[in-house]
């Protein structure tokens, strides 16, 4: 009889792919490694096979190089006009708003006052995610203020760059910020005070022809493009090969162009001794808080 009885089934569900959370699991472009997503964000978005980097947000930077609680939020309400009345595919307002809404800020770049080991640091970080990190006038006025916010404090300044470069979409008022933020480092190194230049992935244009290589030390992410002009363009316009990875950290560090290349984990360590160094204060042995 027990032919013809009727068949048991589980009552368990199957587990199918398309039950698997979308964003639970993340593809190294190098290696192909899977990586869960919570442990890659734990190691601040760096595989910890390959040493890849992926982007991080300008948030999630600031809290992993200063100290717990430290940091204070400056000119987070500048946003930018429209003056040119600029249209492309669609308005530049637009596009700001749009922007907006995709990351929770007013614009490119956040900056404001912080410890590091107990420091007084004034910071500038920017964010791609923003118009690709491009900068327009409040960008250059936002970081213009961290640097003489740092000469008034009389403490270090550190600014992390990635970019496009300008924006186009303001067009002579963004290529006046390279000025602007140039003129004020050369006030800050007038008052004696140290700049930190820390370039990530990609830092380009107008940007990289400005404030980020003018810092008393550069340093560089692992792997970071960093050009005025993209490989792309560069090619066409000399119609020439050009050097394998001639625009990473890697290839510039060994020309001049950069002091070192640290990897994201170990940057808030190694950034905490050179300023030590700057400033003859005390460099606890604390490790690093994340991704040691």
């Amino acid at each position: 009889m027990a032919f013809f009885s009727k068949p048991q089934y589980s009552t368990v569900t199957p587990v199918r792919k398309k039950d698997i959370p979308k964003d639970l699991y993340t593809r190294c472009p190098v290696s192909g490694e899977m990586i869960y997503t919570k442990d890659l964000e734990k190691n601040l978005m760096v595989v910890p096979g390959s040493g890849y980097h992926f982007p991080i947000d300008a948030p999630a930077r600031i809290e992993s190089m200063l100290d717990e609680g430290s940091f204070e939020e400056f000119d987070a309400d500048l946003t930018s006009l429209d003056p040119l009345g600029f249209v492309d595919q669609k308005p530049y307002p637009e596009r700001i708003e749009a922007s907006r809404q995709k990351t929770g800020l007013n614009d490119a770049i956040v900056c404001g006052t912080g410890t590091m080991n107990g420091l007084k640091v004034s910071v500038a970080v920017m964010d791609f995610r923003f118009s690709g990190g491009s900068m327009g006038s409040v960008v250059g006025e936002k970081i213009a203020r961290a640097i003489e916010r740092g000469i008034e404090l009389k403490c270090p300044v550190i600014i992390v760059s990635a970019s496009g470069g300008a924006r186009m979409q303001e067009g002579i008022f963004s290529l006046m910020q390279m000025a602007k933020t140039s003129a004020a480092l050369a006030r800050l190194a007038k008052a004696g005070l140290p700049y930190i230049s820390i370039l990530t992935n990609p830092t380009t244009g107008g940007v990289t022809a400005s404030f980020a290589t003018l810092g008393d030390l550069i340093i560089a992410e692992p792997g970071a493009l960093i050009c005025f002009a993209g490989p792309r363009v560069i090619k066409e316009g000399t119609r020439q090969e050009l050097p394998e990875g001639f625009q990473t950290s890697e290839f510039l560090l060994e020309r001049g162009l950069i002091d070192q290349i640290v990897p994201r984990t170990q940057m808030r360590e190694r950034v905490g001794a050179f300023l030590a160094a700057f400033t003859g204060a005390s460099q606890p042995d604390s490790g690093l808080r994340q991704g040691a």
